[in-house]
């Protein structure tokens, strides 16, 4: 069982740019001892997610980030923003209940951003509930790919790409090993988290590998820097993962995958609120099924292919439990969504001799979602039912040219693609589809004249849709209640517009940067690595929200009968301006590790100077690890430290700066009676600070004790 994280030298190679697809899933885990005899042989993290091959992500013309199974153990993670939070760009906002966190990457949020899980697309979008509902202990590996990423994904790519790789059993079983049992429970103070889980690798004939994991969850109420709590916040939930790959042989592999998860919560029917009022019972369902068919022959350099098809159904049924909301006690609210999607893509590799290799990676994209809501009344308000179909085709290049022109020394990787996109949008809501297409393109240059240095710069054309709510929303969005504002105060509701006549969101990126790194730095073995870009976006159409509510007394008599009702509706913002900076950087040896994160964000509508997107402060996350191999164990220190948040348009939207310090350890024996036995202890927000983020009414948790044990038994 390692807990150092090891890396792995590769036969990779600029010259003939061959695929490393092997050394992406499945490197297998070295002890603790071994990480550090093999310190020789480490490579920087490899990326699929980029470019869709794999590449190194240092020598990638831009900023993407991968996080291993080890990272997400020492964190304790039981939430996606414990796995993704610390990565520059990075936000999870909305508060600290699991079902409201949603991520923003470089001040895009929601639709703007892709995510993904082993290909499958989660396009469950909600105003006041999360993206994507997953549970840490099914993840094997996560990737952030930051910037215009159309060209590959299509609508969404805005912001950037995440994507959750599963459990795989070829990366936990070893040679000579046919399974593994892997018990894990633990628990969290600031929400009364306690958890279980059990993983299950095998192989039980030859060439198949088998995967499967239950994990149960139970916490309450939130116990935030403040001294108070997050009332309201209770979740039980039960998520499963069932895998299958067998390789046929030759080169075929087939795969099917099923990953469910279910809570059933008890909080507000605005997840994010900062409030415990207006509570309901919330029925959370998704399920996943995934069929999926690869084609990988080293001999065959013309077809490397992958292919998958699936299904994901998601649904969420609210039962108020209060007179509080916009409806009555007992009333029961349901929203579903299903998605069908497709994938298809093809590598073909050409070699050019010893100074230029050339991969083309080429496919196409298909997918529908259907949503439906309904209430007590018939259709729910702001769940309007409507459907989307997307195709896509793309093609990109990666040429890798050493010693270019001749002239230049080292070597220059030049990634140029395009995408095409048809989509369309229909709903009873509105007389009309709403039909359009898009082109993507996209081009990216790394030039690496040694072996520490490279330069990039990519220019990159996104766009996004708008999706079925911001076209067909409609009903109440809020009301408050009569009496409010003493006897004889009416009723103000606030009513959803829908704006069919919706423009897709375009933007256009450049970004430029430079990365150093450098072996034997201070002792043999050890790494130094950085890696730093600035980026602008221009964007038209940016699609905004405008919540327009008369103020009481002042704006409208709240003792008129409709006098003081609002409404809510979609917009497109005709210019935008988005900018910023991001660094990560490293150092590694056998007794030590140093990791550091920073980010910077600011946007604005050009033609009126307003703040736009989903800003952040300036951010500073540090992470320092002590190694201690002749205690199979370690123990590091984090920092969060954020600058005070002034890029607003309200004075109620400003923050002020926090820095917030975690410690962890973990102890894993490699030998003895207790091998296989692993021991995390961690304490998150050491010092009690009490803080909140960005466009969030609630606090984040206070100081949190957290404690972890497993046991991999392995035959």
């Amino acid at each position: 069982m390692a807990i150092f994280g090891a890396t792995y030298k590769t036969a990779y190679c600029r010259k003939t740019y061959v695929s490393m697809l092997a050394l992406a899933v499945a490197v297998p885990a070295l002890s603790t001892v071994a990480a550090a005899e093999e310190a020789d042989k480490r490579i920087a993290p490899i990326s699929v997610t980029a470019t869709r091959s794999p590449i190194e992500a240092f020598e990638f013309p831009g900023m993407v980030t991968v996080i291993d199974r080890d990272e997400i153990e020492r964190r304790q993670a039981s939430t996606p923003a414990d796995i993704l939070g610390h990565v520059p760009g990075v936000e999870f906002t909305s508060g600290p209940r699991r079902t409201g966190m949603t991520p923003s990457v470089r001040g895009f949020s929601g639709s703007d951003v892709v995510i993904l899980i082993d290909g499958v697309r989660q396009n469950f979008g909600s105003a006041h509930d999360g993206r994507f509902f997953l549970d840490p202990s099914v993840v094997e590996q996560a990737e952030v790919l930051r910037g215009g990423a159309s060209s590959l994904y299509g609508s969404g790519g805005t912001g950037g790409v995440i994507e959750f790789r599963t459990l795989d059993a070829r990366k936990h079983l070893q040679a000579g090993e046919s399974a593994q049992l892997e018990a894990k429970t633990g628990y969290h103070t600031a929400n009364r988290e306690w958890h279980v889980t059990t993983n299950a690798f095998a192989t039980p004939i030859e060439g198949l590998g088998v995967v499967g994991s239950l994990t149960r969850r139970s916490s309450g109420s939130i116990r935030l820097g403040n001294g108070g709590e997050l009332g309201a916040s209770d979740d039980d939930l039960l998520s499963g993962l069932a895998k299958l790959n067998y390789d046929l042989g030759g080169g075929h592999e087939l795969s099917a995958t099923y990953l469910g998860f279910t809570n059933d919560a008890q909080e507000p029917n605005n997840g994010q609120s900062g409030t415990a009022n207006d509570i309901v019972d919330k029925e959370i369902q998704s399920d996943t099924y995934r069929l999926g068919y690869n084609f990988k022959d080293p001999s065959n350099a013309l077809i490397d292919l992958d292919a998958v098809v699936y299904f994901q159904e998601f649904s969420a049924d609210e039962l108020r439990l209060d007179n509080n909301g916009a409806g009555p006690a007992g009333e029961l609210l349901k929203r579903d969504v299903e998605t069908f999607g497709f994938r298809l893509d093809n590598r073909s590799r050409f070699d050019f001799g010893d100074a230029l290799g050339l991969t083309l990676t080429y496919g196409a994209e298909g997918y529908r979602d259907e949503q439906d809501g309904a209430s007590a009344s018939g259709n729910r308000d702001g769940v309007p039912d409507a459907d989307t179909e997307f195709y896509g085709i793309y093609a990109q290049a990666e040429l890798a040219w050493n010693n270019p022109f001749g002239v230049l020394p080292g070597d220059l990787l030049v990634i140029p693609g395009v995408r095409y996109d048809d989509y369309k949008a229909s709903s009873a809501l509105a007389a009309t589809d709403t039909e359009d297409d898009s082109f993507s393109p996209k081009v990216g240059v790394s030039y690496l004249p040694n072996d520490w240095l490279v330069v990039f710069a990519n220019y990159a054309e996104a766009f996004r849709a708008p999706d079925i709510n911001e076209l067909y929303l409609s009903g109440v969005h809020f009301a408050i209640p009569a009496g409010s504002f003493g006897p004889g105060s009416q009723q103000a509701t606030n009513r959803f517009i829908a704006n069919p006549d919706l423009k897709p969101q375009t933007t256009e990126t450049f970004e430029f940067g430079a990365g150093l790194t450098f072996d034997d730095v201070a002792m043999e073995g050890d790494r130094f690595q950085v890696k730093a870009s600035h980026y602008r976006t221009d964007g038209e159409n940016f699609i905004d929200l405008e919540v327009t509510q008369p103020a009481f007394f002042t704006e409208c008599n709240p003792f008129i009968p409709g006098n003081c009702d609002g409404t809510t509706r979609n917009f497109n913002v005709a210019d935008a301006e988005l900018d910023g900076t991001e660094v990560e950087a490293s150092y590694d040896n056998e007794r030590v590790r140093f990791v550091l994160g920073y980010s910077e964000v600011d946007g604005e509508n050009t033609q009126t100077g307003a703040k736009l997107g989903v800003l952040t402060p300036d951010q500073l996350h540090l992470d320092s690890m002590l190694k201690l191999p002749e205690f199979d164990s370690l123990a590091g220190w984090r920092i969060e430290a954020a600058d005070e948040f002034d890029k607003v348009n309200a004075a109620n939207e400003r923050r002020d700066s926090y820095v917030v310090h975690d410690i962890y350890a973990a102890w894993a024996p490699t030998s003895g009676a207790l091998e296989g036995v692993r021991l995390d202890l961690g304490i998150d927000n050491v010092f009690d600070k009490a803080y909140a983020r960005a466009f969030t009414d609630a606090n984040e948790p206070g100081r949190d004790y957290k404690i972890a044990v497993s046991y991999a038994f392995t035959w």
